[in-house]
C-alpha cells in the first residue's frame, strides 16, 4: 500500500527505520529483527540506504522482503549522489518489481574513508532532482527529508523552506524530519513550514537514546540541540547503564505522547535495530494513539 493513502485512514502512523547489518555481521540477524517488528503492527517500515549507496542491493533485498513476506508497506531510502541516472531507474524497476513503491528521496553522502580523488557517476546533487527523477519512473509514493533545527548548507531560513516547498512541489508525498529531542523546536519549525504552504504530511523522527556514546555519535553528525530536561538525564545517570536505558525511554514515550497530543501526522522511531527498546514504545503509546484516534475532531 502506498504510504499516502494511509495517512488518509488513520492518524498518527507509528513507523519504524531499520538499516542493514554491517558486512561483518550476518544478513540473517535483520530478517530477525524484521519479524520482531513485524510483531507491532507497524504502518510501515524504512530501510536506509547507506552512504554512497553502499548497501543499495541488501536495501533492495530487505525491503522487498518486508513487503512480499508480511504484506507490510516498506520505505525503501534511495541516494543520488553517488548514482547514474541509469542506476537510479534499475533500482527503481528492481523496487516496483518487488512491489516496494514507497521511496524515501535523499540526497545521500559520499562514502566515507574514500581517496579525495575518487570520482563518482553523480547523475544529481540533489534530493530535489531525485524527487523529479522518480516521478516520471511511475506511481511511486515518495517521502523527502525536512530539518527541524535547519539543514547545514541552508543560508537563511527563507532558502530552506523554499527549497522544502520546492520538494513538495515537485511530487513529494510526505516529510519525515531528522531526529530531535526539542518538540518546541518542531513546533516552531512547523508553523513556519504553514507560512510556506507546505501541506503535506509531517512524520516525527525520533531516536530514543540507550547509552551515552549513542548521544555523543548524534550530537557530533547531526549537531541536534539538547533541551535541559535531557542533560539532567544524562548527567544523574551517566554512570548506571541501566537507568540511563530507562530514563532514555522514558523521555522518548513522553516526547511521543506530547506530539500526539498536538496531532502529528506520524512518529517515526529509529530502532538502531533495537526491537526489545521499540517494544517497550510502542506498548506505552499504542494505546494513546488508540484514545487520540477515537477522539472527536
Amino acid at each position: 500500500m502506498l504510504i499516502r493513502d494511509k495517512f488518509r485512514e488513520k492518524k498518527p502512523l507509528i513507523s519504524f527505520e531499520i538499516f542493514p547489518p554491517k558486512k561483518e555481521y550476518p544478513v540473517d540477524t535483520i530478517y530477525e529483527t524484521i519479524d520482531d517488528l513485524y510483531n507491532m503492527v507497524p504502518d510501515f517500515i524504512s530501510v536506509t540506504y547507506g552512504a554512497g549507496g553502499s548497501t543499495k542491493g541488501t536495501t533492495v533485498d530487505i525491503a522487498s522482503y518486508i513487503t512480499e513476506k508480511y504484506g507490510l508497506s516498506a520505505l525503501a531510502h534511495l541516494t543520488c549522489l553517488t548514482s547514474s541516472k541509469e542506476e537510479i531507474t534499475e533500482i527503481l524497476q528492481a523496487l516496483n518489481s518487488k512491489g516496494v513503491r514507497n521511496i524515501l528521496a535523499l540526497r545521500g553522502d559520499y562514502p566515507q574513508k574514500v581517496d579525495s580523488n575518487a570520482e563518482f557517476p553523480c547523475a544529481y546533487s540533489s534530493a530535489l532532482d531525485l524527487i523529479k527523477h522518480i516521478k516520471q519512473e511511475g506511481d511511486f509514493c515518495v517521502g523527502a527529508a525536512c530539518y527541524p533545527e535547519g539543514h547545514p548548507d541552508a543560508k537563511s531560513e527563507h532558502e530552506e523552506f523554499t527549497y522544502l516547498k520546492d520538494k513538495v512541489d515537485a511530487g513529494a508525498d510526505f516529510l519525515v524530519t531528522q531526529l530531535f529531542f526539542d518538540n518546541e523546536i518542531f513546533y516552531r519549525f512547523m508553523e513556519q513550514a504553514q507560512k510556506y504552504n507546505i501541506n503535506v504530511p509531517v512524520v516525527a523522527g525520533i531516536l530514543p537514546v540507550l547509552n551515552k556514546n549513542q548521544v555523543e555519535k548524534i550530537v557530533s553528525l547531526t549537531g541536534c540541540a539538547m533541551p535541559k530536561k535531557f542533560l539532567r538525564i544524562l548527567d544523574r545517570y551517566e554512570h548506571n547503564p541501566e537507568a540511563l536505558r530507562e530514563a532514555g525511554l522514558a523521555y522518548a514515550i513522553e516526547q511521543m505522547i506530547d506530539l500526539m497530543s498536538w496531532g502529528i501526522d506520524g512518529i517515526h522511531i529509529y530502532t538502531m535495530n533495537k526491537p526489545d527498546a521499540t517494544r517497550e514504545i510502542v506498548n506505552r503509546i499504542i494505546e494513546v494513539r488508540g484514545a487520540l484516534a477515537g477522539k472527536p475532531s
